[in-house]
């Protein structure tokens, strides 16, 4: 049995020598996905992107503001005039807290008995709306006791409230969050899963021959290989929002037209990835290999499951790069907080560029030739 099974151990070797590309997708996936993800994923969310409505413009109020962006949780990225500005800055997605001082702040610590902050938290992201409640809630007992050590405990201490609005996901339910992530992610695996098996998959059976010899056109061919998955990929998208709605009770808000429209764009956008992949490598394995390398990223950095903003900033540039990031952008903003398309333009925009250029360069790498 020795005698018999040593020569196909040592044929085994030389076919994996020769086939480099399938070798160098095994050894240097997970060691490249291991230094990736090691140093992008964090759960330790900070510097939510936060705006202000200063009201009381005294410097009680800029002490206070100072001492919610000293926590780390809050970065101050803009003072707003009004409260709709600040709902609007929140619904667009620009940030994800925001803090009203009232007018009357630095009063009600003199007469005490209460003053009052309130901060209103994007929970559309559970993890990170739970950091920036508690942050608020330590930066309110901390002033508290500054008060109480600087008048020595007499009766006319007052102290800060911070009250706290989750706003869109107010129960902080995780399938609010999850089962929209997971309409983007199932798209993803499954359209760039099935086209990047398109072409090698023609050149294997060897029926690559009868497309090379027809009149059709390399556009005409990528566009046939991806029509009909269009429709296939609108119809999972309908299934799990079906069940995501009367199982899981996640909420519909928005427009569920515009949601399809710009699931479309979406769907279109992975399957011309799948076929870009699929012009790149020589078999089917090593288009399976290319997707599942392509779907891990797209899981872990666009914020299906951790938030982006406790990502250090190259790799919020990464996310940045994937088509997900942004249908998730899409995906929340209309289910949970009800947007129209003047907040969701530039992820639309964004999404139609991708569109666009992968089925470009899917286009360009094809050849109608068998070498």
């Amino acid at each position: 049995m020795i005698a018999r099974f040593w020569p196909m151990f040592r044929k085994e070797f030389i076919q994996m020598r020769r086939d480099r590309l399938t070798l160098a997708i095994m050894i240097g996936i997970p060691v490249g996905q291991l230094l990736l993800f090691g140093y992008a994923i964090q759960t330790d969310v900070r510097n939510l992107p936060t705006v202000v409505v200063d009201e009381s413009r005294t410097p009680q109020s800029r002490d206070l503001i100072a001492a919610f962006a000293n926590t780390g949780n809050f970065r101050i990225v803009a003072y707003l005039d009004d409260r709709p500005a600040l709902d609007r800055a929140i619904s667009r997605g620009d940030a994800q807290a925001g803090i009203i001082v009232p007018y009357d702040y630095a009063r009600s610590l003199v007469r005490g008995p209460t003053a009052t902050v309130q901060v209103i938290v994007d929970a559309a992201d559970p993890l990170s709306s739970q950091a920036a409640i508690a942050a608020a809630a330590g930066v309110a007992q901390v002033r508290t006791l500054e008060l109480l050590r600087g008048r020595g405990g007499g009766t006319a201490v007052s102290s800060v409230e911070a009250r706290v609005r989750p706003r869109y996901n107010p129960g902080l339910r995780s399938p609010n969050y999850i089962v929209p992530g997971l309409v983007g992610v199932i798209l993803t695996l499954t359209m760039v899963l099935i086209t990047s098996m398109a072409v090698v998959r023609e050149r294997e059976r060897g029926t690559l021959e009868q497309l090379i010899v027809t009149p059709i056109t390399k556009t005409e061919l990528m566009l046939g290989k991806i029509a009909p998955y269009v429709g296939v990929g609108l119809v999972q998208m309908t299934a799990v929002l079906v069940l995501g709605r009367f199982v899981f009770d996640v909420p519909l808000t928005g427009s569920v037209l515009l949601l399809y429209a710009i699931s479309l764009i979406f769907v279109v956008a992975s399957l011309a990835f799948g076929l870009f992949i699929s012009t790149l490598v020589q078999t089917q394995q090593q288009a399976i290999q290319v997707s599942f390398f392509f779907v891990l990223p797209n899981i872990l950095l666009s914020g299906f499951m951790f938030p982006r903003q406790a990502m250090p900033l190259v790799f919020q540039w990464v996310g940045a790069a994937l088509p997900l990031t942004h249908f998730l952008m899409v995906l929340r903003g209309i289910l949970l907080k009800g947007v129209g398309i003047d907040a969701l333009w530039p992820q639309v925009a964004v999404l139609a560029a991708f569109a666009v250029a992968l089925m470009v360069l899917a286009v360009r790498r094809f050849h109608k030739t068998l070498d």
